[in-house]
């Protein structure tokens, strides 16, 4: 009933505003971000906003509105806005930023002063620097820019400037202020009526300067020509004129309607509803907030348990801590309680004061902003949030400099400090933060960004030491908050060892550790740990299905001279196949490359087998080679050649080999007696729980992408699931080595949410839901076939928190999962004696230990460093050929790779189409902030992918993936090489650019 009134509200919301919202609405860029929206439609409104944006506006609003309605269609179509930066117009659907009558009736007169001076504005402006520093003033978006770039006269350029800025929040103030950076100063006086100081003095309140402007400009009367555009003329008999009546005609019906409907029945719906998100401590908004500290909703009160006032007073008291707490018992909350501590302290002392929350996942920076420190810090401090898929490209100082606590990924800031060292106004310094709070700490080890930042915290305080007894300055440095459920024992075996790990990570955060002593019994209380239990899967002495498939590798391994020392379906024949692979590339041995290829796949399907059903498998092989019988046919369409000539008896052979045994896979997977145990025993554990109770939630956490969309279409698939009520989805990651497409940050929250509301139930996850991500208690989480180690497991039990909840292990006799538990539940033992031994420690020895761990990982840095140096040669690029993995032919030289944001390499230049051609991969169709990815390359030649067509701001360039080719080097000590990642090639190739050396003046 409640989620009916939700949605009465919200098809009433864009109804009352549907004029406003279609105004203030860029449809194209919007569309971009409906991802529930059908490409047909998609494309018929993207080409009629090309015409007629409000026209597309109101199309786009019956489709959504219009019953039945896709579920979620009011958050997702909100968060375009956001994403599109239609600012102004995702303010009347937003309860928390909902505009008063003043401010409509406001921005509508401002508006009315940009249709007064138009003609000036079109002929007095300069588009490009206009352009350039609105998008500094964030008043029109990257996308706005390249729009208004592309236009061909100046004119074209302003008219198309004029109509987006007024789309946005605030944009009067910021437009005027780059008039009077432009010395536009007589445009400002027909503006404001008065001078920029005055401006800035007198009008506070931007409907202030509008009054003041008609009193002023009025004398003149407007008409609109028929194509749209107003003509001024002066006539100073009438100082009104009739447009000008019409307008604020309407702008007066706008405000009755506002005052009569909009402001009182709806906006008491609307409190109603965000009242009761609010008030929910813990609970997260589906709805970005606001950041302006002018919010309706009130700050919810924030005390401390004791258990959580006990961890969090060494910080309090200024030191640098790491709390270690359970998932679960609010760590979160205790750091933005030190938080805003914090920030009272130093401000009642005139202190600087600024905040860093650092997560290592992009979704835990929205959730951390949600959820915990802008509802508690929103009343007197500026919170913000910010993460690599950020679609608003600000400069990260400019973040940092207006804000008081900044959430982000912690690669963002590196990035920035990076860029400091090179050009200080263009990053940051760890001085300009006063608390650092690290969350998931235990991630601060070799290797990792975190510890990348540590290190250079330890340095600078070692600097400092030197500083002070020079009785120098010393430079500032912020307080360390680490947050953490389990710092593990890296893989200790005895308690020295495990002491020496708890204090490397001490060492790397430069920070003592901290938990619970005195109030063990409320935190036991809080925290219930859940019912364990092992379901073992006895090995079948039958299995011709995976039988049939080590038979059909073995006749491979004899084709190829290929005899591996490892069993068919472990992981340790994977990595020797993909070693072979690698050396067989090299050495121009063709038959045992593609070989070693086959044979991967093949021991994939052994694995996926193992873990899922038979016919799973079946799919994965039968998906692969329906591709490459796919290359081989478009390569033979394209040449007009017979296939049997663009193909070699290699290829013949494993082709003819698979066919030839499919039907008998096909049947052998059909046969019930020989389907997965596990799965057996899996069903049984969910049936039970979901049986016994009606209101249960789970999650099954499993090893892969495939085995997690596998298991989901296995539980789809099964009736006796659905009569106990299990409405299950999937969540995986958002990286790209898959064959399984990925799902986007807001496809996460999207099915995230749907298990808070228990339209869900059940959750089938990768490790993506191991760490973090604030999903709703549950009571079943079941560790399927997973292996893993003492951290990870401790976070998969911390989601079982609701009461009477069961952590079930489900896994082989033979597999070792067993076994492996036995030791994670031995290592979390000697982790909570190790922390406690630790946090004991004299305080001098403690120092000393630290100090002695701090100078060995400098040192190690530094040798690392020095090696690094010596390995990379910045020769010219011309200096490497790149070569088909599989037939050897030349793809280009290293002249004509090109790179964009440091990390895709593409190929611009026009020629090396002729070498490829262009396939379809569904599972890469996917778009990002600046570019999308849309289908694949492949050799002209042997049909090897090499990489993806990459749209990159409307260029569509050929991306290449270096583990698809063979690197040949023009050096004496190096010949050929095979690598996974662009950064292992001590290469640098220079940035992309639109303008290269073949483009030309005409184009």
């Amino acid at each position: 009933m409640q989620q009916d009134n939700s949605e009465e509200i919200h098809v009433n919301m864009v109804a009352i505003f549907r004029s406003r919202i279609c105004s203030h609405m860029q449809v194209i860029p919007v569309l971009d971000n409906m991802l529930s929206l059908d490409q047909e439609f998609k494309e018929v409104l993207s080409a009629k906003a090309a015409t007629e944006n409000q026209a597309a506006a109101r199309m786009l609003l019956d489709k959504i509105t219009s019953e039945p309605r896709k579920l979620g269609w009011f958050e997702e179509f909100v968060s375009a806005l956001r994403a599109a930066e239609c600012t102004q117009a995702a303010m009347y659907l937003s309860p928390e930023n909902l505009p008063s009558t003043r401010e409509d009736v406001k921005h509508d007169h401002c508006e009315q002063l940009i249709t007064l001076l138009y003609p000036q504005l079109l002929q007095k402006l300069d588009s490009r620097d206009t352009t350039a520093k609105c998008h500094s003033k964030g008043i029109i978006s990257r996308e706005d820019l390249d729009v208004i770039n592309g236009k061909q006269s100046n004119h074209e350029a302003n008219r198309e400037l004029l109509s987006r800025i007024t789309k946005k929040k605030n944009w009067f103030r910021f437009f005027v202020e780059v008039l009077h950076e432009m010395g536009k100063n007589k445009l400002i006086e027909e503006f404001t009526g008065g001078t920029y100081e005055e401006f800035l003095e007198g009008t506070e309140n931007m409907e202030d300067a509008c009054a003041n402007h008609e009193s002023n400009c009025l004398d003149d009367s407007v008409t609109i020509q028929q194509n749209g555009s107003p003509e001024v003329t002066a006539d100073s008999s009438s100082p009104h004129t009739s447009a000008q009546s019409d307008l604020d005609e309407s702008i007066n019906k706008s405000t009755e309607s506002r005052e009569h409907c909009g402001d009182s029945d709806l906006d008491e719906s609307i409190n109603k509803s965000t009242e009761s998100q609010e008030n929910c401590g813990d609970s997260a908004e589906e709805d970005e907030p606001s950041t302006s500290k002018d919010r309706a909703s009130p700050v919810p009160e924030m005390t401390l348990r004791d258990y959580q006032t006990e961890v969090a007073r060494p910080a309090l008291n200024g030191e640098n801590i790491i709390i270690c707490l359970p998932t679960g018992s609010g760590k979160t909350r205790v750091a933005v309680y030190i938080a805003r501590h914090h920030l009272d302290e130093r401000r009642s002392k005139d202190l600087p004061a600024k905040v860093i929350v650092l997560v290592n996942k992009v979704p835990l920076v929205d959730q951390h902003f949600r959820s915990e420190f802008h509802p508690y810090l929103k009343d007197r401090y500026e919170v913000t949030k910010i993460s690599g898929d950020c679609q608003l490209k600000i400069s990260f100082p400019e973040v940092v400099g207006k804000n008081d606590v900044i959430i982000c990924t912690a690669q963002i800031l590196e990035n920035s400090l990076m860029q400091a060292e090179e050009d200080e106004e263009e990053g940051v310094k760890l001085s300009d933060f006063s608390l650092l709070i690290i969350d998931e700490c235990h991630h601060t080890q070799k290797g990792g960004v975190y510890n990348n930042i540590m290190i250079r915290y330890i340095r600078q305080k070692n600097k400092n030491k030197k500083l002070k007894k020079l009785h120098e300055s010393e430079v500032p440095l912020p307080q360390i908050l680490g947050l953490t459920a389990s710092p593990g024992v890296g893989g200790a075996k005895n308690s020295k060892k495990a002491e020496e790990h708890i204090l490397k990570i001490c060492a790397n955060l430069d920070s003592r550790i901290k938990t619970v002593q005195e109030n063990i019994a409320q935190l036991e209380n809080q925290v219930k740990q859940p019912y364990k239990k092992v379901e073992i899967a006895e090995d079948k002495n039958k299995s011709p299905f995976g039988d049939k498939i080590k038979d059909m590798m073995i006749s491979i391994e004899g084709f190829s001279g290929l005899y591996p020392p490892n069993d068919h379906g472990s992981q340790s024949y994977e990595q020797w196949v993909v070693q072979k692979e690698k050396t067989a590339a090299k050495e121009e041995n063709r038959r045992q490359h593609v070989c070693a290829l086959h044979l991967k796949k093949y021991n994939d399907a052994l694995q996926i087998y193992d873990t899922i059903r038979m016919n799973d498998a079946l799919t994965h092989l039968m998906k692969f080679y329906d591709e490459e019988k796919k290359k081989a046919l478009m390569l033979n369409e394209s040449d007009g050649g017979p296939l049997s000539e663009k193909i070699d008896e290699t290829d013949r052979f494993l082709m003819e080999l698979f066919f030839e045994r499919k039907k008998e896979l096909e049947e052998l997977s059909e046969r019930e007696e020989y389907e997965n145990e596990k799965l057996t025993k899996l069903r049984r554990a969910i049936m039970e729980e979901f049986t016994r109770n009606s209101k249960a939630r789970g999650i099954i956490f499993t090893k892969t992408r495939q085995s997690a969309v596998a298991l989901c279409q296995w539980i789809d698939d099964n009736e006796k699931f659905k009569e106990v009520g299990v409405r299950a989805h999937y969540i995986i990651g958002a990286g790209s080595n898959s064959d399984i497409k990925s799902m986007t940050q807001n496809e996460q929250k999207k099915v995230i949410q749907k298990f808070k509301t228990g339209e869900l139930n059940l959750l089938i996850a990768t490790s993506v839901a191991e760490e973090g991500l604030d999903i709703k208690e549950c009571n079943i989480v079941i560790i399927y076939g997973l292996i893993h180690n003492e951290i990870a497991m401790v976070q998969a039990r911390g989601r079982a928190r609701a009461d009477e909840s069961a952590l079930v292990l489900v896994a082989s006799r033979s597999s070792g999962a067993i076994d492996h538990d036995t030791v994670n539940v031995y290592r979390e033992g000697l982790m909570h004696k190790a922390i406690q031994k630790v946090q004991n420690m004299d305080p001098y020895m403690f120092a000393e230990k630290i100090q002695e761990f701090q100078k060995q990982t400098i040192v190690e840095r530094k040798v690392r460093k020095k090696k690094d140096l010596q390995k990379v040669y910045q020769k010219n690029p011309s200096k490497v050929t790149f070569l088909c993995k599989k037939c050897q032919s030349l793809v280009c030289s290293g002249l004509d790779i090109r790179v964009i944001e440091d990390m895709h390499h593409v190929v611009p230049n026009p020629k090396f189409k002729e070498r490829y051609k262009k396939g379809e991969n569904k599972t890469l169709q996917e778009k990002f902030a600046d570019y999308q990815t849309n289908g694949e390359i492949i050799c002209n030649n042997c049909g090897r992918t090499w990489g993806t067509i990459m749209v990159h701001r409307g260029s569509e360039l050929p991306c290449l993936k270096i583990r698809n080719f063979v690197i040949k080097y023009e050096d004496e000590n190096m010949t050929k090489a095979t690598l996974d990642v662009w950064r292992d090639l001590p290469i640098k190739f220079p940035a992309f650019t639109y303008l290269t050396d073949d483009d030309s003046d005409d184009d």
